[in-house]
């Protein structure tokens, strides 16, 4: 089992910046990736971006590359969401969550999941 917490969600007006965080605990040695993923009011959940643990590469929707970054702190098991630039249409709750099989867009191949934080960028 693996433990996702996030953290760092809030209130931002358009252009700001938030920096997610989400903890692991639990059997993290078998993580594969880590992706975040965000659901707006009435709408699907959709992929935000995903990194791969054994080599860094990275993965980012057309919709926020340039603007957010993913990172991780293997030593504190952490992994970040910096979201720079934010829009309205980026309010929404994201969530982490970890694979244990590939890296995807696709929620249905992530493992585990965080209770997610709420973003809301103000016009």
């Amino acid at each position: 089992q693996v433990q996702l917490v996030e953290s760092g969600g809030g209130l931002v007006q358009t252009g700001g910046s938030l920096r997610l965080s989400c903890a692991a605990s639990g059997r993290t040695f078998s993580t594969y990736s880590m992706g975040w993923f965000r659901q707006a009011p009435g709408k699907e959940r959709e992929f935000v971006t995903a990194i791969k643990l054994s080599d860094g590469s990275t993965f980012y929707a057309d919709s926020v590359k340039g603007r957010f970054t993913i990172s991780i702190d293997n030593a504190k098991k952490t992994v970040y969401l910096q979201m720079n630039s934010l829009k309205p249409e980026d309010t929404a709750v994201y969530s982490c969550a970890a694979s244990l099989r590939g890296v995807s867009i696709l929620s249905r191949v992530y493992d585990y999941w965080g209770q997610g934080t709420q973003v809301t960028v103000s016009s």
